[in-house]
Order: C-alpha cells, then structure tokens, then sequence
C-alpha cells in the first residue's frame, strides 16, 4: 500500500497525544527575529482530523506570505513601502505620499507587475495626469456657474448660499464661503481637466523615492523614475502673480494696521515667512529686546486636520533679524494679548502662540489665507496670493540690493536655484542690515499718501 502523500508533506507533523492526535505546522519565518512561527493544536479524536486541520492551517498560512518578488504588483509593493515609511516621515508628508499613491498612481497602474513598470510607462503616465489626472469634479467651478447663471437673482446678488449648496451638494459653510468670494469678484480660474504640473513632479518624487527602495529592498534592478521624463507645460502668468511693488504692499497695509492681527500681517511682509510659519510662531521663540525671531514650529493642514510640526526643513529652521517697525508692530500685538489673557484668566490656553483669536484659541491656516483676501478686498489692491506676500519680500529685497545667500537663510530656502547655492555658509546674525533696509522702506511708504 503507497504511503499517504500528504503525510510527507515539508513543515507539517501529525502524532498521537495522550490517545488523541495533535498537528505541529512550521510557517515562515519571522522578519525581524528569523525565527519560524510554529502552529500547534492538539485534541483530534482521529489522525485523519488532525492532517486535515494541519492542510488547512498550512493553506491559510501560505495564503498570507508575501508574494514572490516576479509577481509582486505596484499595488501590493506601495502599500507595503507606505507602511514601512510612514514613521519616517512628518504627518502632511505622508499624508501627501499616500494620496499620491491612492488617487493618481494606483488606479492606473496598480494592477501591474512592479517588474514591469519601465521609464515608458512613467512616461505616458505623466502624459496622462498632465492631461486629465484630475479625479474629482470642482466644487468651485460647479458653484460658481449656478451662481453666474442666476446673478440676477435678489436684486443682482444671486442666489443664496442654502440655494447653492442644495444644487450643488456642498456644505452649506462651503457655499456661504463661495457666495461670499463670487459677490465681491473672486471668480475661480478657469477649470482645466489636467493635473498642475506642480502636482505631477510631486507624484513623480513620491515614485522616485519609493522605486528607490523597491531597488534596495531588491524586488526590482533599477529604478525607472530615474530616467522618467516630465512633460514641459508652460505657466500662464495668472497661473501666478506678479508680486506686490512697494505702492502696493503700503497700500494693503494701511488697511491690514488696523485688523487684529496686524502685527503679524507686518512680520510677513517683512521677513516672508510662510503662513504654516505665521500660523506655528510661539511667544517664547520671539525676543524683542534682541529683535530676533526663531523661526520653527509650523502648523499645517493633514487631510483636513491641523497638526503641528517643527518645520518644513532644516533651512526652514532659522533664527531671523527684526527691523525697529516690525518690533514695534509685534510690542503692540503682544501688549494686547497680554490684556486679552489677564481678562480670561485661567480659561485662556497656555500654548503660547502669537496667531490667536481673543479667547487664545488659534485659528484654522484656511481661516488666516481668507483673512488676507478680505483685507485685499477691502484695501482694494491688486490680488494675489497670501503666498505671494513671500515673493513680494524676496523681490523687493533683491532690487534693493540685498545678497541672495541672505536672503535665502531669512527666508529658510533649502535650495533658491543655483544664484543661491554660490554662497556657502549660513549667515544668521549677518542679515541686521537686510532687516532694517526692507522693514525702514515699508514704514516710510505708509506714510506717503496713496496713490490709488
């Protein structure tokens, strides 16, 4: 009589215990121990039971092995690089990596064989997004025609906000927000079914750095995101703003002097910082005697919850000069808090932040950028950007003849192009001068009387 095949079977045992059968099964080993994880379970009445739970044991644990290396998929090895990751890298970095991955890359080549992912196929990927990668209808757009086609409703006001989010199945804060934009000219830009060049080189650096690992980890020989080309589209100027002139940023700050955060809306415009940087400032990194802020914690957006983080880069960690006026702006910013704390008393947060609303609780960054454009909007100057602030700063310093190396550690660039990779050493406490220069110009000009 042949002997049963299956009792041969590699990393399975059947033997009888205390007159019934008992199985021990040998799965893979451990990835961080190397040791094999044994399966035991004992209590058959017969050994055919036993062999039989012992198959299935086994099946279930070659069910969950990680699959060979020829026949591993983009979707399986990225979720897999992401997991591994994640602890790496800052909440909104990961957040951005994972969104990437799960909107644009996975749907269109996640089902392929990560070996047969080559520099063509990331090629025409590209292609693909920069032409119509965009997933997701406008909410924007789709409120804006509804609210064009009906402006003359209400005596040329248009249709309500309750109107418009029922028509266009968006919260009704999201309409009141739009209705708000659209009746005082801030008509969103025209809708393009493609993804913004800047966002494919960020899917394509995501790719490049996890292609990378998928090299060292060896599932694949070379990495095709090295060689991978991305289309050269052209940014119309509205795409981005001129920044402000010297007229112009006066002009906007005659206005901004009197909304409540005036003193940080100065600090802005007089170092360039970031609005994650405004929105993160803390009292205790601010000395006014020394006239020097440390630039560090930042608060941002992830996945629409704020977080704070300590920066957008080690460059993005700096300490800059203060001029006279926006220390000045800053003394009066923070006499007023300290007037605002000694009336809640123990009720007031201890954070520390200087970007707070009177009862100390910090506002939403969406809630600083739509403060910036109501206070354009009222100033009735040229629209840009919040951001937009940063390059103004960067502009006016450099026609003013301030050095680039300078400039690019009081603005905390990691890299400004290769003008400001000629300088090779940090000049944090060498930057009075470009303080005082841009900080004295912005004072005098508010004086001036308008020109508009």
């Amino acid at each position: 009589m042949a002997k049963n095949p299956r009792r041969q079977m590699p990393g399975v045992s059947v033997y009888p215990r205390r007159k019934k059968w008992a199985y021990l099964v040998t799965g893979q080993p451990d990835i961080v121990t190397g040791e094999a994880a044994r399966h035991y379970e004992g209590g058959f009445l017969t050994e055919d039971d036993a062999w039989n739970r012992a198959l299935e044991r086994k099946a279930e644990l070659e069910a969950g092995r990680v699959l060979r290396i020829s026949a591993i998929t983009v979707q399986k090895f990225l979720t897999e690089w992401l997991a591994a990751v994640k602890h790496s890298l800052k909440p909104s970095a990961f957040a951005n990596y994972k969104k990437n991955a799960e909107a644009y890359v996975l749907p269109a080549i996640g089902d392929r064989r990560l070996r047969d992912i080559s520099v063509p196929v990331l090629n025409a990927l590209y292609v693909r997004l920069l032409e119509s990668g965009r997933i997701a209808g406008d909410d924007n757009h789709r409120m804006y025609a509804y609210w064009k086609e009906r402006e003359t409703m209400r005596d040329g006001l248009g249709p309500g906000p309750t109107e418009i989010s029922r028509a266009c199945k968006t919260s009704l804060l999201a309409a009141r927000k739009a209705v708000g934009r659209y009746q005082r000219g801030r008509i969103p830009a025209a809708y393009s079914p493609g993804l913004a060049p800047k966002s494919v080189r960020n899917i394509h650096r995501m790719l490049h750095r996890a292609l990378k690992d998928a090299v060292a980890w060896q599932y694949i020989a070379l990495n095709p995101a090295e060689h991978a080309s991305l289309p050269r589209v052209r940014r119309s100027r509205e795409a981005r703003p001129e920044p402000w002139t010297l007229d112009e940023l006066a002009r906007w700050l005659k206005v901004a002097r009197d909304d409540r955060f005036a003193g940080m809306w100065i600090l802005a415009a007089t170092t360039g910082m970031r609005r994650s940087e405004l929105a993160g400032v803390l009292r205790v990194n601010l000395d006014l005697d020394a006239s020097t802020l440390r630039i560090e914690p930042t608060r941002v957006v992830v996945d629409g919850r704020v977080e704070d983080e300590d920066g957008k880069s080690d460059a993005g960690r700096r300490i800059v000069s203060l001029d006279a006026f926006t220390v000045a702006a800053l003394r009066q910013h923070l006499a007023m808090l300290d007037e605002e704390r000694q009336a809640f008393g123990s009720a007031y947060p201890t954070h520390g932040a200087l970007l707070v609303w009177p009862d100390g609780s910090r506002p939403h960054p969406a809630t600083i950028t739509s403060r910036f454009n109501r206070l354009v909007d009222l100033a009735g100057a040229r629209r840009i950007r919040l951001h937009d602030m940063r390059h103004t700063y960067s502009t006016m310093s450099l026609d003013s003849g301030v050095e680039p190396k300078i400039l690019s550690d009081r603005v905390g660039h990691a890299n400004m192009n290769v003008t400001f990779q000629l300088y090779s050493h940090r000049s944090t406490g060498h930057d009075r001068a470009a303080a005082e220069l841009i900080g004295r110009m912005i004072e005098e000009s508010l004086h001036e009387p308008s020109s508009g």
